[in-house]
């Protein structure tokens, strides 16, 4: 099957998704498929005449990637391409694409989770990975899929929305109750959440927060476990628990050795993790997603368990969770890439 891996992009966590991409690339060439990754910014640069042959260029045209500690400088991304478009699509893209049998979505954040690439591949009539368009854009707003867990007796944080200007800061930070998470309502990879101690650090929370989103989340913060369900079709996966190194689980953490630690399956009694895993499905279900997803959860003192938020394209670098969850039930990373690839070859979409 001729696939073009869609890894890259203009967000903050292209990084994160360079890595997925390779991953998922090299694993699908194993398994015999002519998978290819393809910027979705930069694109394809100096294209040769017939672009079909890409499909056989030497490892998939996968590129170095590495996290750092830091998200990436957008800008110096943007400065990178030599035809200084505005458009956020690279030369080639979209002709790759029409020439896949299937688009293996390796985005991340911004284009990728929000169902914008993915409205556009059903335009153009182009098979893809995981869930459609509007279910991906109402995982990836945060607001939004808690009024959806809502809806459907789903247990979630307390929350609202924030609007203010600079000015306000200072007046917010006083009477917002405490102890809390400020978030933005779009994002991953722990960008754009804060866990302020004291309201000095609300304060700064609630300024920094700013930078990656107009609209701005209030969540109740609930002391427990952190754990993490992946659904991969019509099943949830062993819920693992995550122990940061330090005191939070940040965008560092998540993706640097020694970050966290991961426990699979997670050290929980048969209740808890039924638990859990139902309710991954339930959201799953109840917010329309296919194939697959991952939901994070904090199991409480009591034995409760709320449902924070839901991945639609959760990650698949070396470090992520749902390999982790695969293999735990013994199915190795290749064999994951392929039974995305297989559930989704078969999905009907906009005809």
């Amino acid at each position: 099957m001729k696939i073009v891996v869609l890894a890259g992009g203009l967000s903050t966590e292209r990084a994160v998704s360079l890595v997925t991409g390779c991953g998922v690339c090299r694993a699908l060439r194993e398994r015999g498929h002519r998978a290819i990754l393809v910027d979705l910014f930069l694109g394809v640069e100096a294209p040769p005449a017939d672009l079909e042959a890409l499909f056989d260029a030497p490892d998939g045209l996968c590129p170095d990637a590495a996290i750092e500690t830091r998200a990436p400088d957008l800008a110096a991304v943007r400065r990178s391409r030599r035809d200084q478009s505005p458009s956020r699509i690279g030369p080639g893209v979209l002709e790759l694409c029409r020439l896949a049998d299937l688009v293996f979505i390796g985005l991340h954040g911004e284009d990728g989770e929000d169902g914008r690439v993915q409205a556009m591949l059903d335009l153009l009539g182009v098979p893809y990975t995981g869930s459609g368009y509007l279910s991906s854009a109402l995982a990836m707003d945060k607001a939004e899929a808690k009024r959806m867990m809502e809806s459907c007796g789903i247990p979630t944080p307390a929350w609202r929305l924030l609007e203010y200007g600079e000015a306000e800061t200072g007046d917010l930070a006083r009477t917002l109750p405490m102890p809390c998470v400020i978030k933005a309502t779009t994002g991953g990879s722990s960008l754009g959440v804060f866990l302020p101690e004291d309201r000095a650090a609300l304060q700064e929370a609630l300024a920094a927060v700013r930078r990656f989103s107009g609209r701005v989340m209030w969540e109740e913060r609930i002391s427990g476990r952190e754990l993490t369900v992946s659904v991969l079709g019509d099943r949830a996966l062993p819920p693992i628990e995550i122990l940061p190194a330090e005191k939070d689980f940040d965008y560092a953490a998540k993706y640097q050795a020694g970050g966290a630690r991961e426990l699979c399956p997670a050290p929980v009694t048969e209740d808890e993790a039924h638990l859990v895993q139902e309710l991954a499905l339930r959201v799953h279900r109840c917010l329309g997603l296919e194939v697959y997803s991952r939901a994070d959860f904090i199991l409480d003192g009591e034995g409760r368990a709320w449902c924070l938020e839901v991945n639609s394209l959760p990650g698949m670098t070396p470090g992520s969770l749902i390999p982790k969850a695969a293999k735990a039930v013994g199915i190795d990373y290749s064999a994951l890439c392929e039974e995305i690839v297989e559930r989704s070859h078969h999905l009907k979409r906009r005809g």
